[in-house]
């Protein structure tokens, strides 16, 4: 029988297909990313709109570095400031979730994105800028980071590695999921600008929010 220390990296991996749905989901959600991905798209080609998502996922590596470094030292001393900032993430989880609910109001739900800017083709830089920034403002992403990840690492196993595999792993599914947006464009962009779409995607959001928090609430 396995000692408890060797089970930890395998409770770690079996932690990641609950963690890549969590991470789906809020990739999915309708906000600055998935506005940001869907312009540069749009406005810039496909080229531009991936090194926009190279960008945003440079963000999310960031957010879970400066989350590991921070964390690893509070948590190990201080377990409340751990429950204060898991029941942050539940709030900021249920409020996300109402906000995304709240947009049902409106005919074409959150999906509302304003194209404006320059139409030519920005130089790479200033792509790669562009997702990254966006990354680095959304207060989602820093919510997410300090108080979310942490929930899916191991008692027992390094908190700021874990963290930081964790974060890897976010960088990806939220790549993966910007990039089947933009290969899709061209073909889904008649389908978004149906209200019924928009609205139903909203809806989906919403409860799949509202699933994550009491997930985060009860474990």
């Amino acid at each position: 029988m396995w000692a408890a220390g060797k089970l930890e990296p395998v409770q770690l991996l079996m932690n990641i297909p609950a963690f890549v749905l969590a991470t789906s989901l809020l990739a999915i959600v309708p906000g600055q990313g998935m506005a940001m991905v869907l312009r540069q798209s749009l406005l810039g080609g496909t080229k531009t709109a991936f090194l926009s998502v190279l960008g945003n996922s440079t963000g999310l590596v960031t957010w879970g570095a400066l989350s590991a470094v921070g964390l690893s030292a509070v948590f190990a001393s201080n377990p409340t400031a751990y429950a204060v900032l898991k029941w942050a993430g539940v709030a900021f989880l249920f409020f996300l979730a109402g906000q995304t609910a709240w947009q049902l109001r409106k005919v074409a739900g959150k999906f509302d994105i304003a194209i404006a800017g320059n139409p030519e083709q920005p130089r790479p830089a200033a792509a790669f800028r562009t997702g990254l920034f966006t990354n680095l403002t959304n207060v989602k992403a820093a919510v997410f980071a300090v108080a979310f990840i942490p929930v899916y690492v191991p008692s027992g196993f390094s908190l700021g590695l874990g963290i930081m595999a964790f974060g890897l792993v976010w960088a990806c599914v939220s790549a993966f999921w910007y990039s089947v947006i933009i290969l899709g464009v061209n073909r889904t962009s008649a389908l978004l600008e149906r209200p019924a779409v928009r609205r139903g995607l909203t809806a989906a959001s919403a409860i799949g929010l509202g699933v994550l928090a009491v997930g985060l609430a009860v474990s």
